[in-house]
C-alpha cells in the first residue's frame, strides 16, 4: 500500500498530536510542523501529497503561508479556520485553498476531507476521465494532464476548481445543480450556509473571464445552481 506523507502546519501541538493519531491508522504518513516559516520550507520540498494548514498562527499566518506556497507550487491544501468566521474560509478559497474546514472539527470529517481532496487530485481515481480532453469554445483541458488552458493560455486551478470546471464543461447548457456540485466535485453533502461552491464559481469566472464572445460564461440559476454557456452561443 502506498503510503500518503500529509503535512500539517500548525502552532497547536496538541491538535497535531490529535490529526497525527487520526490519520496514521487511516494509510497517512504525518509530518506535524509547529512553526509556519519552517512548515513553508517543508511544503516546498515536494514531499507530500497535501497540507493541511491553519489560518491562526504566530508570525506569519497561514494565509501568508498559502499566498507563498501558491507562488511555487500547486500541492493540495485544506485550511483550518475558525468557526463563524466566513471571511476566513472565502480569502483561503480566494488565495488557493482547495478546501477549508472550520475548529473545532470532528477528526473524522478531516479524514474524509483529505481523502475527498486527494481523489480530485489522483487521475487514477477518476477513470472515465483520465484519457481525453474537453473542449468547449476557447476553453480546453487535458484531463490526464489536469492542465486547463482559456484562449490558448495556460489557467492555474486547484484541484476544486479543475473538477468544477470538468463537469461545467461536460454538462455545457444544462443547469448543473448546488447538491450535484457538492456531491461530485467537494465530495460531500450539500449545506446551503456553505458558500464555499460560491467561491469556487467566483474564482472561476475570474480566471477564465466573465463573458466570452459578449456572453456571461458561467450563469447562476437562483436557488438551482449553474449553467455554463454551451460552445453555439458564444
Amino acid at each position: 500500500m502506498i503510503v500518503e506523507q500529509i503535512l500539517v502546519i500548525d502552532d497547536d501541538t496538541e491538535l497535531c498530536d490529535l490529526v497525527t493519531e487520526y490519520l496514521e491508522p487511516d494509510g497517512f504518513a504525518v509530518e506535524a510542523i509547529n512553526n509556519p516559516e519552517i512548515g513553508l520550507a517543508r511544503g516546498l520540498s515536494g514531499e507530500h501529497k497535501l497540507i493541511v494548514l491553519d489560518v491562526m498562527m504566530p508570525g506569519i499566518n497561514g494565509f501568508e503561508v498559502l499566498r507563498r506556497l501558491r507562488a511555487n507550487s500547486r500541492l493540495p491544501v485544506l485550511m483550518l479556520t475558525a468557526r463563524g468566521s466566513d471571511v476566513d474560509r472565502i480569502v483561503g478559497l480566494e488565495l488557493g485553498a482547495d478546501d477549508y474546514l472550520p475548529k473545532p472539527f470532528n477528526p473524522r470529517e478531516l479524514v474524509a476531507r483529505i481523502h475527498a481532496i486527494l481523489r480530485r487530485t489522483n487521475p487514477i481515481a477518476e477513470p472515465t476521465l483520465s484519457n481525453h480532453r474537453l473542449t468547449i469554445g476557447d476553453v480546453n483541458i487535458d484531463c490526464s494532464a489536469r492542465v486547463a488552458h482559456c484562449g490558448g493560455e495556460k489557467i492555474e486551478l486547484t484541484s476544486a476548481e479543475f473538477e468544477l470546471l470538468i463537469m461545467l464543461l461536460q454538462s455545457a447548457g444544462n443547469v448543473i445543480s448546488r447538491e450535484e456540485i457538492s456531491q461530485n466535485v467537494l465530495g460531500r453533502e450539500f449545506n446551503p450556509l456553505d458558500r464555499s461552491i460560491d467561491t469556487h464559481i467566483s474564482n472561476l469566472r475570474k480566471k477564465l473571464g466573465f463573458e466570452v464572445n459578449g456572453v456571461e460564461r458561467i450563469k447562476s440559476v437562483r436557488g438551482v445552481g449553474y449553467i455554463y454557456a454551451k460552445a453555439s452561443e458564444e
